[in-house]
């Protein structure tokens, strides 16, 4: 919550320093949004390539059918979440914009002091597929050092990101607020903000429900019971704004559900990683918002179904901190949807504004990944029991 409110400092400052604030002075903030902008566009592949490798080599070897139930439930329930979203954002926000939408045709900029190129290492696509050869050859062959060398690289990126990045997004955001003050499309693209993300919020409660109808059906318990039972891991989420930190409640909860503990024990922190549902509809709708602030063209499903089912698979390179999603899904969005660095940091904004409820979205969906995954291992079980009593 300190970050929000640093965000919303920043933003504030941006404008009155656009407005009042001497030309060199607003110079001086664009050279640090500049700089910053650098330093994400370099940390992103190495983010993503240190995260995904240990992420895949710390997958359990021995629990192959556990694993890949799990795996391909929580992808399909992030996947499904994220074509929701785009849909729905694509349908409702041209109407729910229109007006305050539309920004007015901007003024030139001022340059920044210094225009310094970081280049990164690889690219997005580069660092990922790396990232999972190495991954997934890690967890085949047992490679300890090369497991250690991603752990190692994953902490110190985390590091980076937590005592350099995050705390300068602040500064960041003001010199993009700054820059669009000086342009004059500040207040309109303002307007837009509240509804755009009462929107997403609602659409998190819309998928929760449809989550726990469906599973209910399934499970054949009330949707509403199990739904009751979570609600501490979706508050605790909101006050956190950490999937890893509300694990303790989200598997206390989700063992009251029914859930045996050894699924529960092996679901829950896993989903905590790879289970992003919340996040996916946050990032789709909001950069479908920003499109449309922006004065593009928003792409058709099909065209926009690649980034979303990219999308899923870069969650499992989220940092456990609050922004870390859209921090993650920042190289994807310049890449594959052309996102410029001021539509970024509108991303960046409206993103963090809901984090905790994205994330209370994501913690709570994890219940359901457990209770189905019960469910099928139950029948499973059941099942190989019949054929052992037949031989």
């Amino acid at each position: 919550m300190n970050l929000i409110v640093k965000l919303l400092c920043g933003i504030l400052i941006g404008i009155l320093m656009g407005m009042f604030a001497p030309d060199v002075l607003i110079q001086g903030l664009i050279t640090v949004k500049y700089l910053v902008s650098q330093l994400i566009k370099f940390t992103i592949p190495l983010l993503i390539l240190f995260y995904v490798t240990s992420g895949i080599a710390s997958l359990p070897k021995n629990s192959g059918k556990l694993l890949s139930k799990t795996v391909g439930l929580a992808y399909m329930s992030t996947l499904a979440a994220g074509i929701f979203a785009f849909l729905v954002a694509k349908s409702l926000f041209p109407i729910l914009l229109d007006g305050a939408g539309q920004l007015p045709e901007a003024k030139a900029a001022l340059a920044p002091f210094l225009a310094l190129q970081i280049p990164p290492l690889m690219n997005i696509m580069t660092a990922l597929t790396i990232a999972f050869m190495f991954g997934l050859g890690i967890s085949t062959t047992g490679a300890d050092q090369l497991k250690k060398v991603s752990d190692q690289g994953r902490d110190i990126i985390e590091l980076f990101l937590n005592k350099v990045l995050i705390p300068a997004l602040p500064f960041y955001i003001a010199g993009v607020f700054a820059d669009m003050t000086v342009k004059g499309t500040v207040f309109a693209t303002l307007q837009t903000f509240s509804l755009v993300l009462l929107a997403v919020v609602v659409m998190h409660w819309v998928w929760l429900a449809f989550q726990f109808v469906t599973t209910g059906i399934v499970i054949q318990q009330s949707p509403l019971k199990i739904l009751r039972t979570m609600m501490p891991a979706y508050f605790t989420a909101v006050g956190t704004m950490s999937s890893a930190a509300t694990v303790p409640v989200t598997l206390q909860q989700t063992k009251r559900n029914g859930v045996s503990n050894s699924i529960a024990n092996f679901v829950v922190p896993l989903c905590a990683n790879i289970h992003m549902s919340g996040s996916v509809i946050s990032i789709a709708s909001v950069a479908v918002a920003v499109i449309l602030m922006t004065g593009g063209s928003v792409p058709s499903l099909l065209e926009a179904l690649p980034f979303i089912a990219m999308l899923g698979i870069t969650m499992v390179a989220a940092p456990g901190a609050p922004g870390g999603a859209v921090m993650a899904s920042v190289g994807l969005l310049g890449s594959m949807l052309g996102f410029t660095e001021e539509m970024i940091a509108l991303q960046i904004v409206l993103h963090l504004a809901q984090d905790s409820f994205g994330t209370a979205c994501n913690v709570t969906g994890d219940g359901v990944i457990a209770l189905l995954v019960d469910k099928m291992s139950g029948e499973t079980q059941v099942e190989e029991g019949l054929d052992l009593i037949e031989a």
